[in-house]
């Protein structure tokens, strides 16, 4: 009898192993992978989507254990997240878990997966909509801003500085006048000092890059209980945002205490309104811990991507100081000295409007985009990916793709001209995503980037302290592009 057993036993494993074995053996080919650290070896860790060119457009990867299909090119990525759209809208995680959820624990927008991240996404939009995103009434708030940022710019007098800090908060306060309600003095020292722990918690010096990143973050991948009690800069980082997801409860209590359910003032106005009418339900996912995830989540995602954008763009504008006078000339013709910049403006611009589209395709700061997941065991061309399998859109692949921007590697604003000067879209630009996962806050950050830039050059001419032709622009990813510290000089017009 236990013979009998013992061999139906071995059957079934055979049987399960054979079927996977099957699913796996129609994955798209990749390299082959060595045991533990899958084919960490065979890519460059510091640029992984260049690396990754040489695959073709379709091809499965192992980090470590973690299966990963990536895709690669414009037509293969819009295929997936348009035409498949539904079966690559979960989330994937790697290189983020255990790590990530800790670290940014307003992961639930962006990295939230299934029904309930459905109905907190419609929410969102439909919030941030009716709050004006994308209106004439947040230009006008973009352009307060400005002129704040303006004021500081002015106050530098000529000498160097590092303007981090500055673009990050005139981008935070944007999006804090419609998450808080309110914008934040730019002397207001404990906002400034959680600005700069979130610059420190998210790796934004090349330093922290390269101790943090690969050496506390991959440790606590492998060993997440046991690195979670060790100490090192892993534990500092954890501090930092636990200390910013106390500073978002108090000014969710502070709402909760002057809320008008008649007349909602922001985004934390309208999520106490739904919590409160969804309360006897339990299943719902409007708590308020929901809310904090998803406050902080607005808060740093319409800080950190548009302000590093920026920031990439002033220092290519200094390395190429002919581009920026001819943004300059533009600016004199259709707006003067005499008016702000409005979106209006932007239709007559067209070379301004390339030098911004070119700038967001040039550092392709996602260069690897934000991992997706299969939703189900999902047929792909002549593949199956298994169900959860993480997905790799390639970004840069395809914002650099050589037939659409010839000499991919020259920041060159006629990528974006046609040949009498006019601005011209390529379907090809698509630095916030595509499909069901695509950025929220596109609308804010097309927006910010038009407006900030250009009313910096209106008022300022860039200089750099060393020689443009010295500056590096070269990318800093793993899988991002952050920029690096540099110092910059305005000199007013």
């Amino acid at each position: 009898m236990l013979s009998t057993i013992i061999f139906l036993a071995v059957c079934m494993s055979c049987l399960l192993l054979l079927s996977a074995w099957k699913k796996i053996g129609k994955l798209p080919p990749g390299p082959v992978a060595f045991p533990i650290i899958g084919n960490a070896l065979q890519l460059n860790m510091k640029n992984l989507s260049q690396s990754m060119s040489e695959y073709g457009p379709i091809f499965t990867i192992y980090l470590g254990s973690e299966r990963v299909v990536v895709l690669y090119g414009q037509e293969v990525v819009k295929e997936a997240l348009i035409d498949q759209g539904d079966e690559f809208s979960d989330r994937g995680l790697w290189p983020l878990p255990p790590f990530f959820p800790i670290l940014f624990p307003f992961s639930g927008i962006a990295m939230g997966s299934g029904e309930p991240w459905k109905q907190l996404r419609r929410f969102t939009l439909t919030t941030l909509r009716d709050l004006g995103m994308g209106k004439k009434s947040i230009e006008e708030r973009i352009l307060e801003e400005a002129h704040f940022l303006m004021e500081r710019l002015k106050n530098t007098h000529g000498r160097p500085f590092d303007p981090t800090l500055f673009l990050n908060h005139a981008t935070s306060n944007v999006i804090c006048s419609i998450v808080f309600g309110d914008r934040f003095d730019y002397e207001d020292k404990k906002f400034l000092s959680h600005l700069s722990k979130y610059y420190e918690g998210s790796f934004s010096a090349q330093e922290n890059q390269d101790v943090f990143f690969f050496q506390s973050l991959q440790l606590y991948n492998f060993f997440p209980t046991l690195m979670h009690y060790i100490p090192g800069p892993h534990q500092r980082t954890f501090k930092h945002f636990e200390e910013l997801r106390k500073f978002v409860l108090e000014r969710v209590e502070m709402h909760r205490e002057s809320l008008e359910p008649s007349c909602p003032r922001d985004f934390i106005d309208a999520f106490l309104i739904k919590l409160k009418q969804e309360q006897h339900n339990s299943q719902s996912e409007f708590t308020t811990d929901s809310l904090l995830r998803r406050t902080l989540g607005l808060f740093f995602a319409g800080t950190g991507t548009t302000s590093d954008t920026l920031k990439q763009g002033l220092k290519l504008l200094m390395k190429y100081p002919e581009i920026e006078e001819k943004v300059h000339v533009e600016i004199d013709r259709v707006i003067g000295r005499s008016r702000s910049p409005c979106m209006a403006d932007r239709s007559q611009m067209p070379y301004t409007d390339a030098v911004v589209h070119e700038i967001q395709r040039f550092i392709s700061l996602a260069p690897l985009g934000v991992p997706r997941a299969v939703i189900r065991d999902t047929r792909f061309r002549q593949y199956i990916i298994p169900k959860g399998t993480t997905i790799f859109p390639v970004l840069q692949s395809v914002l650099y793709d050589s037939k659409e921007f010839p000499n991919p590697e020259q920041f060159n604003p006629g990528h974006f001209l046609d040949e009498n000067g006019a601005f011209k879209k390529s379907d090809f630009f698509m630095p916030f995503s595509i499909g069901k996962r695509s950025c929220l806050g596109e609308a804010l950050a097309r927006m910010e980037l038009f407006l900030l830039l250009t009313t910096i050059l209106q008022n300022f001419t860039l200089k750099s302290p060393i020689d443009p032709k010295d500056i590096d622009i070269t990318p800093t990813s793993f899988t991002s592009n952050i920029p690096v510290s540099y110092q910059l000089i305005v000199i007013p017009r």
